[in-house]
């Protein structure tokens, strides 16, 4: 009770005892259980959103997850960041040999227990992501990925004293202020807005003593913020891409196709040539996207034929098609979500698992379709100055 890890906060006529835990922690989750034993709150708040309580509380979740309708919303790389980062997580859980997520699973028990309400406090997670993605960029996206797939495959030495440690304020505002170097919008989405969004409804939470079960990361903002008003609605909404995206988005393929059709007219061999050189670079790199992904034949087949065109419109992604295509030929079966947490903790199999395999189709051949359209759209450009102003 008199642990650095627990906070007593007086909110008007309110007592608010809020827990800081460190999400793979022996430690903490003994720690969730005495708290709540000893304070018998009315209300449990805990950093879970439904989708996250529902994994939680039914591990048989991932197999209801339909692929292909992923895919088709264009979340392929969403939900592989996602993977790598749970993966990452459920890593450092076997090395304490707990279940990640254990300290929240506690929450809930000892709140059924005491007769305690429980709180869903957090953001929906897929919100939170959302928000994240409209601001970062489609190389933001490349990037982050990559670096919670180093985080998945590095083999940290870390003790669960270093993990106890990680619980100081000062460590863990260290931790994100580096981080935030790597990706600036990182910290206000994951953390700011959460901090806001938890702080409200462990506010609006019913009952005169109420227990908060949160990521140490969080304490520090929440007791700063507890005394303001946010609006929740506010801060669920996603923005949609600006005007200028739009604008951008459908201006380059206008663009590609305008100047091919206007070398056509003057010069019909360099109009070709333009013709085959848009269509080698964007098939041949997305083909190399595919193949790295170590995808189906048939699959690597679609992802030429649909980069060329896919280049052309910011509705299509040469990645859908051949990711609907590895899924077609190989369709992930009940044994693929069975195994998917094992299969995430090895590169091998994160390549082998059916799910992440078609997942990571999808985001290679689009990243090669992608530079393929760079290279291309420059090959393109150089001939048309070249066809009117001259060499």
């Amino acid at each position: 009770m008199t642990s650095g890890n627990v906070h007593r906060v007086e909110l008007e006529e309110r007592e608010i005892v809020l827990i800081g835990t460190a999400h793979v922690s022996k430690q903490s989750v003994d720690e969730v259980r005495e708290v709540i034993a000893a304070e018998r709150p009315d209300t449990v708040c805990v950093e879970l959103c439904q989708a996250r309580y529902q994994s939680i509380v039914d591990t048989e979740t991932w197999k209801n997850t339909d692929i292909i309708k992923i895919i088709k919303e264009g979340k392929a790389l969403l939900l592989l960041a996602k993977l790598a980062l749970s993966s990452y997580q459920k890593k450092l859980a076997r090395k304490f040999g707990i279940k990640p997520g254990e300290e929240m699973m506690q929450a809930i028990n000892s709140a059924k227990e005491i007769g305690a309400e429980l709180c869903l406090a957090d953001r929906d997670i897929q919100i939170t992501m959302l928000r994240l993605w409209r601001k970062i960029g489609f190389w933001g996206k490349i990037k982050l990925f990559f670096h919670f797939m180093l985080g998945m495959f590095l083999d940290e030495d870390l003790t669960e004293e270093d993990l106890e440690k990680m619980k100081s304020q000062d460590m863990l505002s260290a931790a994100l202020e580096e981080l935030s170097k790597v990706f600036p919008q990182l910290k206000s989405i994951v953390i700011d807005e959460r901090d806001c969004y938890l702080a409200q409804k462990i506010k609006e939470a019913p009952g005169s003593k109420g227990v908060g079960v949160l990521g140490a990361g969080h304490i520090p903002g929440i007791k700063k913020t507890l005394d303001s008003d946010h609006d929740l609605e506010e801060l669920n909404k996603v923005i949609p891409p600006s005007r200028a995206t739009k604008i951008i988005g459908w201006g380059i393929p206008i663009f590609i196709i305008t100047i091919i059709a206007s070398t056509f007219s003057v010069d019909r061999a360099t109009g070709i040539d333009q013709m085959i050189s848009w269509i080698l670079w964007n098939g041949s790199l997305g083909v190399l996207g595919a193949i790295l992904a170590f995808a189906h034949p048939l699959a690597i087949l679609t992802a030429f034929v649909a980069a060329p065109i896919s280049s052309l419109s910011p509705l299509l992604a040469a990645g859908w098609f051949a990711g609907l295509t590895e899924a077609l030929v190989r369709k992930p079966s009940v044994i693929d979500f069975e195994n998917l947490s094992e299969d995430m903790h090895t590169l091998r199999g994160f390549w082998r698992n059916k799910v992440t395999h078609i997942l990571l189709v999808v985001v290679f051949a689009n990243l090669g379709s992608t530079i393929g359209t760079i290279i291309g759209g420059a090959d393109v450009v150089s001939k048309f100055i070249s066809t009117f102003f001259g060499p």
